[in-house]
This record gives C-alpha cells, sequence and structure tokens, in this order.
C-alpha cells in the first residue's frame, strides 16, 4: 500500500513521499498512545493492582532506565525521556512493514535526521562539559599527530549511524519484495518466517543498536 501526496506551492508541485507521510503517521499514533498512557496513570489509584496494559507499560521504562544506568551512568537517567521516544520510534518505524507500509527508515533522510540529532547532541555536551579548549584538545589525544584522524572519526559517526540504519531496513525490504515476486502465489504459506527475521527480529535489533550507539557516543561526553 502506498501513500503519498502531492503539495502545490508556488506555482510548483511537491511529491510528499510514502516514507514521510508514515513518519507522520507514526507520530499521531504515538502522541495518542501517550495521551491514552498519561490518562489511564492519572486514573490509577496507589491502593488497587495496576491493570496490565500499565504493567507492561512501566516494564518498558523500568528497561530503558536500567540501559541508561548501564551505558550512560545512574545519574544520567535525565535522558530517559529522550532515549524511551528515539526508541520507541524507532520499534514504530522498523516494524511498520508489518502491516504493509513502507518503514520510514528506509529513507536516508529520515535516517540521517536521527543521527544528526545524536550527533549534534554529542558536541553540544562535549563543549558544555569540557569547555572551548578542552573540547578541542580532545581531538589531539593520545598524540597530535592524529588530530585529522580524530576530527574525521568524529564526521564519520553519523554517517556510519544512519547508514547502519538505512541500510539493514532498506535491505530486509528489498529481500523480502524479491522473494514475493520468486514465490508468488505460494508466498502466504512459507513468507511468514522470512517476515519474522527481516522484520521484527531485524527491526528490534536495529532499534536497540541505533539507540546503544546513541547512548554510547552522547554518554562518551558527558561527566
Amino acid at each position: 500500500m502506498t501513500i503519498e501526496f502531492t503539495v502545490n506551492m508556488f506555482g510548483k508541485s511537491f511529491i510528499i513521499p510514502e516514507t514521510i507521510v508514515n513518519v507522520w503517521i507514526i507520530v499521531i499514533a504515538l502522541l495518542i498512545f501517550a495521551a491514552v498512557v498519561n490518562r489511564k496513570v492519572k486514573q490509577a489509584s496507589v491502593d488497587e493492582k495496576p491493570s496490565n496494559f500499565l504493567n507492561v507499560i512501566e516494564m518498558y521504562v523500568e528497561m530503558i532506565n536500567n540501559l541508561i544506568g548501564d551505558t550512560m551512568g545512574e545519574k544520567h537517567i535525565r535522558f530517559g525521556p529522550y532515549i524511551f521516544t528515539l526508541m520507541t520510534f524507532l520499534l514504530f518505524a522498523n516494524l511498520i512493514g508489518l502491516i504493509g507500509l513502507t518503514p520510514p527508515t528506509s529513507d536516508y533522510s529520515v535516517t540521517l535526521t536521527l543521527a544528526l540529532i545524536t550527533f549534534t547532541l554529542t558536541q553540544y555536551y562535549g563543549l558544555k562539559n569540557n569547555g572551548f579548549i578542552g573540547y578541542l584538545k580532545g581531538f589531539t589525544e593520545p598524540i597530535a599527530l592524529l588530530t585529522p584522524l580524530n576530527v574525521i572519526g568524529e564526521l564519520a559517526n553519523p554517517v556510519s549511524l544512519s547508514f547502519r540504519l538505512f541500510g539493514n531496513i532498506l535491505a530486509g525490504g528489498l529481500i523480502m519484495t524479491l522473494f514475493y515476486s520468486a514465490v508468488g502465489f505460494l508466498a502466504p504459506l512459507i513468507a511468514p518466517p522470512f517476515h519474522a527475521y527481516f522484520d521484527l527480529f531485524s527491526g528490534v535489533l536495529q532499534s536497540f543498536i541505533f539507540t546503544m550507539l546513541t547512548m554510547v557516543f552522547i554518554g562518551g561526553n558527558l561527566d
């Protein structure tokens, strides 16, 4: 199923691709989900057993906080809302292919944007915690001769981070497309195991890897 829009502005037509439309579908769905969770939390009573729904949400939040504590340190739990949002968005974005929509993360503009957010936060906290001189000095370690390599390595982080996610999700989609073309009407019978790997397992794994690398990169510049 393909969903895209054409917008006419300044006498020209601009096509909004399906992947960007799906980004907004996910954002709207997550906003509704957040509103529902917020309402249920406010309605919950400390004297009553929480519902299974709230138990699952609490386990998920606790899992994210534990990952932050193990990766960035317990004192940096304040990053919980961002990491929680990033992980949840990536899960929805990678798994949306299971319902026949194109994963937004198969569009490089989406993965690059997410990687640039991580890169910006990394540089911001590097400057904030080390000062301008200390930030620049970090590129000269362990020896000044390696400064060009250190700069290139820092600039390469968002590129590698974005291509890793983009490449894996796009490759999975292409493989499944070729698979359906090859097996034809037999696809409904033999496709589920392949979907389980390329859509479900790979989608969850890539969400976890991107989130973990984000925490590692940001955590490396925290005090």
